[in-house]
């Protein structure tokens, strides 16, 4: 069972990785590089802390900076514990794929993916009752992430598997950051709660 789940994985990666040319290498390389996603960053920065005040905002970054290092570092145990290699390093696919990019690291799970899933999930669990379509945070890491399967570096099921593992991740820190909050910000808690006003936390500070 497992081995036709991996062969069907190789098949869709073959599939989707030769849907690429060079005529779009270049900009699938900006979107893999997370430099590039700054200003997406500072955007994000800008809504958290103009809905919801400094200390509130200060709180809700020391958790995202908590929920990437333990997605990242239980990410690197995925990948040292099942040794996947990646994509362009597997010399069966050599002549089937377009490896842009190669990596010696392995390959499941992908930490972009969980990373990207995780920091999404938790900002969007944060900010759905104070800024309207908070959904559409969803879109970067599915564009970040599929810019790891054009350029030869993760399959599918790293992907997906990152996402799965990026959410629960995501949710476990919101536990704590609904615990935390509640000790140290105990009268936003209405505010938090309550968007029929059409405030945000800093309006009413």
């Amino acid at each position: 069972m497992i081995d036709q789940i991996l062969e069907l994985d190789r098949r869709l990666f073959v599939f989707l990785n030769s849907l690429g040319s060079e005529r779009f290498d270049g900009f699938w390389l900006l979107i893999t590089s997370q430099a590039n996603w700054i200003p997406i960053f500072l955007i994000f920065a800008y809504l958290v802390f103009k809905n919801l005040g400094w200390k509130h905002s200060l709180l809700v970054l020391v958790m995202i900076a908590l929920l990437i290092l333990i997605t990242d570092q239980t990410t690197n145990l995925f990948k040292n514990g099942f040794q996947r290699l990646r994509p362009g390093s597997d010399p069966d696919l050599a002549h089937l794929i377009r490896a842009i990019v190669k990596r010696k690291s392995f390959s499941f799970i992908s930490g972009h993916a969980s990373n990207s899933m995780a920091a999404a999930m938790f900002l969007f669990l944060v900010m759905r009752r104070h800024v309207k379509y908070t959904g559409f945070i969803f879109l970067w890491p599915l564009i970040f992430a599929y810019s790891r399967i054009y350029l030869g570096l993760h399959y599918p099921l790293d992907i997906l598997c990152g996402y799965i593992w990026g959410i629960g991740m995501a949710f476990i820190v919101w536990e704590i950051y609904k615990h935390t909050h509640q000790r140290f910000f105990p009268d936003e808690k209405e505010f938090l709660d309550d968007t029929a006003h059409g405030e945000s936390v800093a309006d009413r500070q």
